[in-house]
């Protein structure tokens, strides 16, 4: 979107906060860079250009906005909703792979060489790999300056820099403030209570509008005992990270999500922060994702009723996975209950002072060993999940941010005991491909049938083609017809 100048002027002018992440303005007088969206009166036309991130802005010798804070716009919603090297390379960085394995480690994963990589993501972002990663932990280093009372040098080395030097001169150049700068100026305008020690507290934004109903109240309904509960009017669950692990409180709000994390390693803040933005959906556009469903006269009753609606995801594909062979052909609350079973017999346990979480989920190295006729399952699902398990634990299959959704699907559909339904909602609420869709589902076939809608699978199929590359979505907007605890926010 930034190559169309017009276009961009004019949602600057207007101060569209919509288009907050899609890309950035840079103010050559200035040598500042906002977000779209940003208070201050909109520099003359031919005084903007535009990039299409920030650390392209950074590169390019631009400053952060002191007033909208462009470095914490919510992400580009075309990182989710593609699948090339380019998109899968983003949720990667995103996820801190170039942090701890290098640009190489990013490249071995996507396929490519490096060469390759630096050369896709200059073209289309206007930065390369490092420098993409090297802005991701300005915004980290700023989140702890900023929200806690640690050492600068702690702050430097928790946010990923390799020298106080190297996290000095990136403070000062990124934010045109110093480390102490910063903090001090923070601590003026700070107003809310302090945050409960050891823990940090900060804001998650998103692009507006936002329906919680179904996002939370799927992660509740479906949590597992130990590592998942609702309290105190927050979803919090045990996180397993590159460092250690850590909890995270997560409280929707009309304009963010409130989120508190506490972990055993703060190097893992970035990771974390980056997994409950993806869990919960939050860099979506809600606006052209039900743009495309109201086309569909059928839907267009259901998206004006509650627009918005996020597809709850996972912070941990291995884990949804394992979680969607246990759900097969049995309820939710079955399907809890098997899943507390493994969480308690080979999860690690970890200490939560604040609530009721006890373990984090068993990794699939921890499964591999289990003993299959331990399971309360039928013998085939039990070949199914000890299959789906050797296979993640031994490398054969890979889940995560990065993985070619086409190739996941061929690889899980190769599995025995993986159908279709499974193969999808894996894609779906693991892999984040927005164009998933479940035809077989019991209660989607029954929404449609509500609906008006073919209900045979390879009708709805085909009627449903028009509601690509959102199908995911319409997903979510039939099963809200239904009045399962799965739809409705928790008390």
């Amino acid at each position: 979107m930034h190559t169309d100048t017009e276009r961009c002027v004019r949602a600057v002018r207007s101060k569209d906060a919509r288009f907050d992440g899609w890309f950035f303005t840079a103010v050559l007088t200035t040598r500042i860079y906002c977000r779209p969206s940003c208070p201050a009166v909109p520099p003359k036309a031919e005084n903007m250009t535009f990039y299409p991130s920030a650390a392209a802005c950074q590169q390019a010798g631009f400053r952060a906005c002191k007033r909208c804070r462009p470095d914490t716009s919510p992400g580009s919603p075309a990182w989710n909703a593609r699948a090339d090297a380019v998109a899968r390379a983003m949720r990667l960085i995103g996820d801190g792979v170039v942090d701890r394995e290098g640009v190489p480690g990013l490249a071995v994963r996507l396929g490519y060489s490096t060469r390759q990589i630096e050369r896709q993501l200059i073209a289309e972002l206007g930065a390369g790999p490092l420098a993409l990663a090297r802005a991701q932990r300005a915004q980290t280093a700023r989140l702890l300056i900023e929200t806690t009372s640690l050492p600068m040098a702690e702050v430097a080395f928790a946010a990923g820099f390799s020298s106080i030097r190297t996290f000095n001169d990136t403070v000062r150049e990124v934010f045109a403030l110093s480390p102490s700068e910063l903090r001090t100026r923070a601590s003026r305008s700070r107003t809310a209570a302090a945050a409960t020690p050891g823990t940090i507290a900060l804001r998650l934004p998103y692009r507006a509008p936002l329906n919680p109903d179904n996002l939370f109240g799927h992660l509740v309904a479906t949590a597992v005992p130990g590592v998942e509960e609702w309290r105190d009017g927050a979803y919090r669950r045990t996180l397993s990270l590159s460092y250690g692990h850590g909890i995270v409180a997560l409280t929707p709000r009309p304009d963010h999500i409130a989120c508190r994390l506490s972990l055993t390693d703060l190097r893992d803040l970035t990771i974390a922060i980056s997994r409950c933005r993806w869990m919960l959906d939050l860099d979506a556009d809600p606006v052209a994702v039900d743009d495309r469903l109201r086309a569909d006269p059928e839907l267009t009753p259901l998206v004006d009723k509650a627009p918005g609606r996020r597809v709850p995801r996972t912070v941990d594909p291995a884990e949804f996975a394992v979680r969607a062979v246990l759900g097969q052909q049995v309820s939710t609350a079955a399907a809890r209950t098997h899943a507390g079973r493994l969480v308690t017999a080979h999860g690690v346990p970890a200490l939560d002072p604040e609530g009721g979480l006890t373990h984090l989920f068993p990794t699939p190295g921890a499964l591999a060993a289990l003993d299959p006729e331990a399971l309360a399952l039928p013998r085939s699902r039990r070949t199914t999940l000890t299959t789906l398990v050797a296979a993640l634990a031994d490398g054969a299959l890979q889940l995560d941010p990065g993985s070619d959704w086409d190739r996941a699907r061929a690889q899980l559909a190769q599995l025995p005991g993986f159908g279709p339904w499974t193969v999808e909602v894996i894609a779906m609420r693991a892999l984040g491909d927005p164009d998933a869709f479940l035809p077989t589902d019991l209660g989607m076939r029954r929404a449609a049938a509500g609906l008006g809608l073919p209900a045979t699978p390879a009708a709805l199929t085909g009627h449903a083609a028009a509601w690509r590359p959102w199908r995911a979505y319409a997903v979510q907007y039939l099963w809200a017809t239904d009045d399962h605890p799965i739809n409705h926010l928790p008390a």
